[in-house]
């Protein structure tokens, strides 16, 4: 598991393009048979992903987290973006179609992730938080996240938001999942842009074709830096920092959250003719 540290707005001022990518991108998670992840200080999350495809990859606890196994002081959320997969937690089985979710409660000892097939693997991304008390793992279907479609064709920002673990959904002790997918012809995601220094976001991007790019914007609101970014990638963003993006085709992503609160809607706005 690799270990992401800190870094402050007066430092990533100054960053080059490498550093910007080495400090907040993430790369390559969905690997084939195997579990990528990576530690983020900001408010210890762990993202990751894998892609089961000749066996059934399982969770095993790591070094860094000092615990008798992954989730003894962890939940974890699980959104399948591939093929249809199985999730088993301690010995149930749990089926999971595309753009499905599964809630990991603390205390779950054994977790494996397998595919339904080899031919349309699963790919299973990941987040977890740091979680003071136990609640039942939970699987959320896209239907059952109540679609809310929002933004107009003429802004380019026409979606549907699809929302699994919240105050009104899945509950959990502090992690916020969903996903957004953009229509065709559309590809500005979170606009107009926000912070919230009361919790840290990671968004991962999906359904990007491959030959595709996506802008993703990132910074103080008149500091902004941008990262470019391909299919199956995520990016890490410190509560301090903006998170919007725009596509050179439409996409879907997957935001997820852990801070102080898991109100959805606790947005500081950072207007589009204020950004720099």
């Amino acid at each position: 598991m690799e270990l992401r540290y800190e870094h402050s707005p007066a430092e990533t001022k100054t960053m080059t393009t490498e550093q910007l990518r080495e400090s907040f991108l993430v790369e390559n998670l969905m690997q084939q048979d195997k579990l990528t992840l990576v530690y983020s200080i900001y408010d210890r999350l762990i993202v990751g992903g894998v892609k089961p495809v000749a066996k059934a990859v399982v969770l095993k606890n790591e070094e860094e987290l000092k615990s008798e196994f992954f989730l003894q002081r962890r939940e974890m959320g699980v959104i399948n973006v591939g093929g249809n997969g199985v999730i088993t937690v301690d010995g149930k089985k749990y089926a999971l179609g595309k753009k499905d979710c599964l809630y990991i409660g603390r205390g779950a000892k054994k977790v494996s992730f397998s595919s339904a097939g080899k031919k349309a693997p699963a790919l299973f991304y990941i987040l977890s938080a740091p979680a003071h008390k136990e609640y039942p793992t939970t699987k959320y279907t896209k239907e059952q996240a109540t679609p809310v479609s929002l933004g107009d064709i003429t802004t380019s920002n026409k979606r549907t938001i699809y929302k699994y673990i919240h105050e009104d959904g899945v509950q959990s002790c502090q992690l916020v999942m969903g996903l957004t997918v953009l229509e065709t012809g559309c590809v500005w995601n979170s606009v107009p842009p926000h912070t919230h220094t009361r919790r840290t976001e990671i968004y991962y991007y999906f359904d990007l074709p491959e030959d595709q790019r996506l802008f993703h914007m990132m910074g103080e609101p008149q500091q902004t830096r941008h990262i470019i970014m391909k299919n199956n990638e995520a990016v890490i963003s410190p509560p301090w920092s903006m998170h919007f993006g725009c596509g050179t085709s439409n996409y879907g992503f997957i935001w997820g959250m852990a801070g102080e609160n898991k109100q959805y809607t606790d947005m500081d706005p950072a207007p589009v003719p204020t950004l720099q």
